[in-house]
């Protein structure tokens, strides 16, 4: 996985605020631009400033995380806060998302 990442084009996406009905189509169509990107190969969504999460907002990100499988893009999430996290746990979709503390580039400069 790490020489994935490092050869890899990876896109960082960092929505901010409460995602819901009001803007949850707007961000999947982000979302979905950037993962069919011919330039992009993952795509990570930096979670760090996302205040809550909503119905909506989980459906456009696993509707991203289908087309990037369908794909054969990576499609992970970092910096989720525990109030959101706990969204992730109380769907299980934490077993279903790949999920990082921090950017991956930064969990591997720490473990170098």
């Amino acid at each position: 996985m790490q020489s994935t990442l490092a050869h890899s084009t990876t896109t960082v996406v960092q929505p901010s605020g409460h995602i819901n009905s009001g803007n949850a189509e707007t961000l999947k169509q982000h979302l979905t631009e950037t993962v069919s990107s011919k330039d992009s190969s993952s795509l990570l969504v930096d979670m760090s400033r996302v205040e809550s999460l909503d119905s909506h907002g989980l459906m456009a990100l696993v509707s991203t995380l289908t087309l990037a499988q369908r794909m054969n893009k990576q499609f992970g999430l970092f910096g989720i806060s525990p109030s959101v996290r706990i969204v992730f746990e109380l769907t299980q979709l934490d077993r279903v998302f790949e999920i990082f503390d921090r950017h991956p580039s930064e969990l591997e400069a720490a473990a170098a």
